[in-house]
Order: C-alpha cells, then structure tokens, then sequence
C-alpha cells in the first residue's frame, strides 16, 4: 500500500490520493509511527516483512518463503526437504532461427499469467507433476499463479530471482546461479516445452487471455523453527489471507488459518468476506491478522488506478466494515498497517519505512485530523520503530 511520490499525481503517493475516511479516522483517534519491517541485508519480500508485523524477529527465525506456504497448504516437510515456490509466468518469445546469433529470446511478460485460474492452474501444476516430477521432486497446486514444488534431498543455497521483479526483461540474465541450478533451470526449461501447446493455454489464447507457458522457481528454503503465538504471547489466533505464504506463517505462529470465500488475492477479492470472517472469528480468538494482497499486486503490475482502487477499497469495505463490527466488544486494539512498499515505479518491493496506526478504544486520542498515509513520518509525535518485530510487541503490551 505504501509507495512513492508520483508526478502523474501531482507529487503524491497513491496512499496520500486515495480517498482514506477510515484510516484517517483511526489516525486521528489513535496513535501514528513508521516502522522498519525489513531488517539491514535481507530482501524486502513478503515473507521476511510479515514475519517482523507478526513479532518474529527474521535474523532469527527466516528460512526461506516457500517453507510457510508449505505450511499452509498442509505440506509436511522434511529436515532435508527444500520448497520452492512454483509460479505460473508468462515468458515472451522473441528471436529464433538457425544461426546462433538468432537464438529465441524469452521475457517475462508476466508473473501471474494474466492472474490464471486456480482451476486452471491446477490442471497445468498436475500436467507438470505427471511429467517433471520423481522420486525427489514433488509438484503441489496452490492458488492461481502460486504453487510448490518440494526437492527431497535438494539444495537450497541457489541464487534465484522472484520473477516480479523481472517484468519485461531478458530471463537469461535472472536464471538461478549456485549449487544445485542445473536440475531447477532444466525443469524450468522442460516446463515451456509441456505447457506451451497444453489445451488450457489454447483455450486461453483464444479468449485473449495470457498463456501460462512456463513455471518459474524461487523463494526456496528449509522449514523454520519458531515459537508460537500462544508460547510467545499467550494468546490464540486466527489468520485471514489468500496467499499461501501468508497462511503459512500462520500456520507456524499456531493460527487457525480461516478460509473465506471468494478470496483472491487480486481487486476482485471479496473484502466484505474477509472483514465478516474476522469479526466471527474475534468471538473466540483473542488476535486476527486480515492480510490483503490487491494493493501489493497492482504496484506489481504499475497500475496506478489499480492500486489507488485497491486501497480505496480496502478502506470501505475491510477497514470501514472493522471499526462498525469492533463495537460488539467492551475493549480492542486495531493495528493497520503495509508490510512493505511496492512502489509502482520499480514494480517490485521496497524497504523502506511504513506508516502504521494503532488504535485502542479504552484512550482514543483528542486533536485535529491525521491522514494516514507517508508524510506520518514528519509528525513530531510519530512513534519510530526501526526494529520491525518490536512494533508487535508494543501493540499487544502497551
């Protein structure tokens, strides 16, 4: 959700041009910072910022992302099990001929597929574990573009790229580089080979939609060791998302991981759902993480209606719909907050500090109006966090 100064919108972030009532309302009546969820040196990807927004410190606790979706979609690992994450991407062929200096180019066009299907995608995963997969390699489906890939006895120190972050660029130059990358870059290639004339993407082509030509590997990893919520805080959780990895990290922390249908992931996801599933869920639970990916997609994708309308979104219909089902209860905390950037003009994460809010309905706080978006970070009573893991612990205990 959090992004750059943009001069199509007249020197705002998509956050500030968004029209944010409820955020804002929660600003105004609670307490605003910045936080660093993505420690010096690690890569600021979902998996190591969501860890820090849970309380787990990721010098500490991070193995890998594809172990927690793993994890969600009830894939046991072994001590010697390396996961990667398995997406269905779109490459672009250009070039070709006989001569070498014509050999076929292949850009990522792109990452999700054109947001494939999950059933879709589950007939192009199982084609490909029929015909790539053995002993030691494992294919397993997950939701639209994502899925997994599990190498028993396989090596994890391989240097691979996530591939939004290669939108329309040379794969050549990304290719996985390190111990091991000859079997990953020989299914990846086999890969194109199956899925390019597999009738799923005929159909798709036919109907103007993207082929999912090709798998990509990265995010690999062993399982992590780490506390659970309870072990760590003595409290009883639930999680709400629809990614994997997400899901997965709940499954770690000791969360009830609660499905809600509908869930996509993308602007077409069912945020009403979402907030509903979460306020059932707070009559038993005493903590709800509600993870929503559409603002992380669209910066993904550069669009900047896309995004502005996922976090507008959001607003109404999970945030808004929150604050009303929170009155049920005597006393609650809501914590709002991006786990990462994803500034449309690198299409990619960033690591730099975001906005959060806590609000308390036992000590609402009495002033003027507080926007919630970037520019908290120049208010003289925000609240600076540059431990990401720590800001958890604040909101559970203070």
């Amino acid at each position: 959700m959090a992004d750059r100064p943009r001069a199509d919108l007249g020197g705002r972030t998509c956050l500030q041009a968004a029209k944010t009532p409820n955020l804002d309302q929660l600003a105004s009546a609670g307490h605003v910072g910045m936080v660093s969820t993505v420690p010096d040196g690690y890569a600021p990807g979902s998996d190591v910022a969501n860890l820090s927004v849970l309380g787990y410190d990721p010098r500490k606790y991070y193995t890998g992302r594809s172990p927690l979706e793993a994890a969600s979609i009830g894939v046991s690992l072994g001590p010697d099990d390396v996961a990667f994450r398995c997406n269905l991407v779109t490459l672009k062929v250009a070039g070709g001929g006989p001569a070498a200096e014509h050999r076929r180019t292949f850009l990522m066009e792109d990452f999700s597929a054109g947001h494939i299907s999950t059933s879709e995608a589950r007939t192009l995963i199982e084609e490909i574990g029929g015909k790539l997969g053995t002993e030691h390699i494992r294919f397993y489906p997950g939701v639209s573009y994502r899925h997994l890939m599990v190498w028993k006895g396989g090596k994890d120190r391989i240097d691979c790229t996530p591939p939004h972050d290669i939108q329309d660029k040379d794969i050549q130059d990304y290719l996985p580089r390190g111990e091991g990358d000859d079997v990953i870059n020989e299914l990846m290639e086999a890969s194109f080979e199956i899925l390019t004339n597999h009738p799923v993407n005929k159909g798709r082509l036919e109907a103007g939609k993207r082929a999912a030509n090709s798998i990509w590997l990265w995010g690999q990893g062993k399982r992590p060791s780490m506390p659970t919520f309870r072990e760590k805080y003595g409290l009883e959780g639930a999680v709400i998302s629809a990614v994997d990895l997400t899901k997965g990290l709940g499954v770690y922390a000791g969360f009830e991981v609660i499905t809600v249908p509908g869930a996509t992931g993308w602007i077409d996801t069912n945020y009403v759902g979402k907030a509903e599933h979460a306020l059932f869920a707070l009559k038993s639970k005493d903590i709800v993480y509600l993870h929503v990916e559409a603002p992380d997609e669209a910066g993904h994708t550069g669009d900047v209606k896309n995004k502005i309308k996922a976090i507008e979104d959001f607003d109404e219909f999970i945030v808004g719909n929150v604050m009303h089902g929170m009155k049920q209860f005597d006393e609650y905390r809501i914590l709002a907050l991006p786990d990462h950037p994803t500034p449309l003009e690198i299409r990619t994460h960033s690591a730099e500090p975001v906005p959060f809010v806590i609000y308390d309905s036992r000590s609402e706080r009495k002033g003027g109006l507080v926007t919630y978006d970037e520019r908290i970070a120049d208010r003289s009573d925000a609240i600076v966090f540059k431990e990401g893991y720590k800001l958890m612990d604040y909101f559970l205990k203070k």
